[in-house]
């Protein structure tokens, strides 16, 4: 068979971050001054699909690492309903990347208007979202052909992660950041082939996470729909008990994406509690017991753990979408650059 647009710029992920890591220093060191300069109360969103789970990322990656609070807002507060928020002093990170979301730009456009700092992280330099921001970071990922967001959505968390680096002063983070090409290559070339076997006959599915891992849990999800016409789910591990369990039956599919942070040993639980209710789980930790382990590269930090995460499923799914008949390239009913107002 041959090889899939998707899983070629799986494959160039490792690359794709070299570049941003050796040619977007200066910009990011520019921005990260000026957010310091700014020294938010608190920072806003603005993303849709999988650049809204970069900006989830993005959220607990800031209120983590530097105690800043970030909220998600409706892009459709600006675009449809034409209203102004009170944004003076904050910080706006506007994520698209394509740059051309109409209703994007335009909460970008009023933030800037509103008071806020804006940042774009994009991978169009010259987009209308990098026109309409004041600090617009080029993500440098590269063409991506395939409808599936694989690399820019990596990209556009490291760049995001790098800029929260740079302004906390953070050394131990930006040195895993400039360690992730030679661990996300590692990530691409782990294998998840007994999740990839247990979910060849199955419909539907959760994932779990916590805390960053959430996120990654969100986009794992979006892709097994996106890619595999399969209905997922995702959820946080503390969410989970709460109603949702009630699904859980024998064999159930469940993936509980965990990253070595004071969450894992929670997460590994409760990938425990539904496996013992029947539930086909399967865990990145080690400290599962009756979920299925599977093989996870650390990077020697817990903020750049899920980036390690996402590029081996990004791998395994790819994969679970060609066994499946579906051609991973073109998701029906989907295009590359979706264009809401």
């Amino acid at each position: 068979m041959t090889e899939s647009r998707m899983r070629r710029e799986v494959l160039e992920i490792p690359a794709a971050v070299g570049r941003l890591i050796e040619e977007g220093a200066a910009e990011i060191g520019a921005a990260a001054r000026a957010v310091a300069q700014r020294d938010p109360a608190f920072l806003v969103s603005v993303a849709r699909g999988s650049s809204d789970h970069a900006a989830t990322f993005l959220k607990y990656a800031s209120e983590l690492l530097t105690g800043l609070p970030v909220a998600s807002v409706g892009p459709s507060v600006a675009s449809v309903y034409g209203r102004r928020l009170r944004l003076a002093g904050s910080v706006c990170l506007a994520v698209s990347q394509s740059g051309r979301s109409p209703d994007i730009v335009a909460m970008a456009r009023m933030a800037g208007e509103a008071g806020a700092l804006t940042v774009a992280l994009t991978n169009d330099a010259g987009s209308d979202l990098a026109r309409a921001c004041a600090l617009p970071l080029d993500i440098r990922a590269g063409a991506e052909l395939s409808v599936a967001a694989t690399k820019t959505f990596v990209n556009s968390a490291v760049a995001g992660l790098w800029l929260l680096a740079e302004a906390a002063g953070d050394a131990a983070l930006g040195a895993a950041i400039r360690g992730l090409p030679e661990a996300l290559a590692a990530a691409a070339a782990t294998r998840w082939d007994a999740l990839a076997e247990a979910l060849g006959p199955a419909g539907s599915l959760y994932c779990l996470g916590r805390g960053p891992g959430l996120a990654i849990s969100n986009e794992a999800a979006l892709k097994f729909k996106e890619t595999c016409q399969l209905h997922a789910e995702s959820f946080s591990s503390a969410e989970v008990l709460h109603g949702p369990v009630s699904i859980v039956g024998q064999g159930f599919p469940v993936l509980a994406l965990a990253v070595a942070d004071a969450a894992e040993a929670g997460l590994a639980a409760v990938a425990d509690d539904l496996a013992a209710k029947g539930a086909t789980v399967f865990a990145t930790s080690a400290l599962a017991r009756r979920a299925v382990v599977l093989p996870a590269v650390r990077t020697g930090h817990p903020l750049t753990d899920p980036l390690a995460l996402i590029v081996t499923f990004y791998a395994m799914v790819e994969a679970v979408a060609r066994a499946r008949g579906i051609d991973p390239d073109a998701p029906r009913h989907l295009r590359k650059v979706t264009e809401t107002v």
